[in-house]
């Protein structure tokens, strides 16, 4: 792969790889870490990457990063603290940033092949044979993985909202 092209790739999906890495992770310094060494693998990588499974390859490299990390680091997640919008007001800042903890803590609490297959269905739009691609899947057992992850999220919620 030539500059030209790696610079294209670079461009079109290294906040789709960050994003993808910080909600697998839940560490925004691990993440960008991972996102840095998934374009780097990418770019020394002797197969050529096709274009159409590009992203799949990407996400496939972060999965794998992430779980590599995660053997090393056992368990110890952190919940990332995302910077306040300017425009809300302290009260909606301080709840934004609970409502997103407690969806990045929901999320952690999934199974990492769960996890994975509803954030590259809901966050980055793969479809389910896409994903099933990344995931080394079914694409029946794709759309069960989500089905559950979903489930489960939901439960969580409610859970959340019956604290006092």
């Amino acid at each position: 792969m030539d500059r030209l092209d790696f610079h294209a790739l670079y461009e079109r999906h290294s906040g789709d790889v960050l994003r993808f890495a910080l909600y697998l992770s839940g560490n925004l310094k691990e993440a960008e870490d991972i996102a840095a060494e998934t374009f780097a693998r990418a770019w020394t990588a002797t197969d050529e990457i096709r274009t159409a499974t590009v992203k799949a390859y990407l996400f496939a490299i972060v999965r794998n990063l992430v779980r590599e990390s995660a053997r090393r680091d056992r368990g110890q997640a952190e919940v990332v603290e995302e910077h306040a919008d300017p425009g809300p007001g302290p009260a909606a800042a301080a709840d934004g940033r609970m409502q997103l903890r407690a969806v990045l803590t929901a999320l952690q609490q999934l199974p990492e092949a769960d996890r994975a297959a509803l954030l590259m269905r809901a966050q980055d739009g793969m479809s389910h044979e896409e994903i099933a691609a990344t995931l080394g899947l079914s694409v029946v057992a794709v759309r069960v993985r989500i089905h559950r992850a979903r489930l489960a999220l939901n439960t969580l919620k409610i859970r959340e909202e019956r604290k006092p």
